[in-house]
């Protein structure tokens, strides 16, 4: 099985929970994901399978949407409402304070990784670190807020669209906010609404598609559609699936690649007027 399945991730699973279990009920031993998602979180996750297990890399920088919610007065050890609270603060925000605080988080920002996050640090993971009671010196990470906007109040929770580059932590962006009104803060819900050219519309159930993988499979070339497409003859064919370059006539530029029959063999490029492979994606 090649392909993309997009799954609208449960709460309490995570990540690797949800590729296992495709991996299980796909019969395929090549499956993995691109950009994790916490356990408490939802939406969406795009799992690749088979020979497109090679474009994670591509979808791994992508553009992510969350819809968050942001609970003011409130500090945990996770930066989020799973954790200990460790602080409070019953200093009222006006909504008008909030949306003034949130000017200063667009656009390109420095954020330092919380200690609950999968990042290494000397070859351990910063959460396994924080578990044992231990706070690790980090360096500030520079990350792309596009978007960051109030959409409604849910109870006590504001909740808050975010668009994002790859690297984002939302915990971390809730835990800042509330310091820049001077109070607290930490996240209480997490559900990504895009990731790339995927979004929450093209998502299903773990459940559905565990039943039948195949019927919601998407092609690989799929996650390529901002690149025009190249159709190559049956001996340019041959080169390219030998690894080798060969001289195309196009513009320079990235490109997919298809067979004369409609297979798409590769993200490629041209130059000069040679065509070389960046990644492949025939069966071989």
């Amino acid at each position: 099985m090649n392909g993309i399945l997009i799954v609208d991730k449960p709460a309490d699973w995570t990540s690797h929970d949800v590729v296992a279990k495709i991996r299980g009920a796909a019969h395929e031993k090549r499956v993995g994901h691109s950009g994790t998602l916490d356990p408490m979180a939802t939406g969406v996750l795009a799992v690749f399978a088979g020979r497109a297990t090679r474009a994670v890399e591509f979808a791994e920088a992508d553009e992510k949407e969350y819809i968050a919610g942001l609970r003011l007065g409130v500090k945990t050890d996770t930066q989020d409402v799973t954790g200990t609270v460790l602080q409070k603060c019953d200093k009222p925000i006006s909504r008008g304070e909030l949306c003034a605080a949130l000017e200063c988080f667009r656009g390109e920002i420095e954020q330092l990784p919380p200690m609950y996050s999968a990042i290494k640090i000397n070859g351990q993971k910063l959460y396994e670190l924080a578990r044992r009671g231990r706070e690790v010196e980090r360096t500030p990470r520079k990350v792309t807020i596009s978007a960051l906007e109030l959409a409604a109040m849910d109870g006590e929770d504001y909740i808050l669209r975010v668009v994002c580059s790859k690297g984002t932590y939302i915990r971390a962006l809730c835990d800042d906010i509330g310091t820049a009104l001077g109070t607290f803060g930490c996240m209480s819900s997490l559900r990504r609404t895009r990731a790339g050219a995927f979004d929450i519309t093209m998502a299903h159930t773990i459940e559905d598609i565990a039943a039948e993988p195949q019927r919601y499979l998407l092609p690989v070339d799929c996650l390529f559609q901002a690149f025009p497409v190249l159709s190559v003859s049956q001996a340019a064919e041959r080169k390219l699936r030998c690894g080798n370059d060969f001289a195309f006539s196009a513009p320079d530029g990235r490109y997919r690649f298809y067979s004369e029959s409609g297979e798409f063999l590769m993200l490629g490029s041209v130059q000069s007027g040679t065509a070389r492979t960046i990644k492949s994606f025939f069966e071989v």
